[in-house]
């Protein structure tokens, strides 16, 4: 794991535990990092297919347990609200295999599924690789149409869900901007 930029403790637990954070740490106001996930039928996507519109980007750690369930089902609920101007990606290191299954069985039409499990690519980008799990720590970022950070939740105990309020309010401010 030496290619990996930065290591960063102390931010995130998981049941209490405190893990390891890989990757570069973004901030507001920067260029959101592009990557390159895979999409449900296997094939790259690229996050800059997304410029122009408000990206929020949900990092979880698997759509297979029940707090990820609840918050990419909720957000796939106030994504309709969100209009046509705003992606939802839930992006985790679950095969695409299973994000399309799970995504068909809760009848998820409006957040997409994006698999990091080939190449970490976002996971280290926005410095949410819990290292010695390999999976991404839950967070929330919302990106604007021009491609800037605008707003970044870090959740403190992974089992939590995050603050939906504030994160719906970060796009709504851009949305309505």
């Amino acid at each position: 794991m030496g290619e990996f930029m930065g290591e960063r403790t102390g931010l995130v637990t998981l049941h209490g535990d405190p893990v390891t954070l890989l990757g570069s740490d973004v901030t507001v106001r920067q260029s959101a990092p592009n990557f390159t996930a895979v999409g449900n039928d296997l094939s790259p996507v690229a996050f800059s297919s997304f410029r122009a519109k408000t990206c929020v980007l949900l990092s979880v750690p698997s759509l297979d347990t029940p707090v990820c369930d609840t918050e990419t089902r909720r957000f796939n609920e106030e994504a309709a609200k969100l209009g046509e101007d705003v992606a939802v990606l839930a992006i985790s290191v679950d095969l695409p295999f299973a994000q399309a299954r799970w995504c068909g069985a809760a009848g998820i039409e409006r957040v997409k599924t994006l698999s990091d499990h080939r190449d970490l690519s976002f996971g280290t980008s926005y410095g949410v690789l819990i290292g010695d799990l390999r999976l991404l720590a839950r967070a929330v970022f919302v990106v604007d149409g021009q491609g800037v950070l605008r707003y970044k939740q870090i959740v403190g105990e992974i089992a939590d869900e995050p603050d939906y309020k504030a994160a719906l309010e970060a796009v709504g401010t851009l949305a309505s901007g």
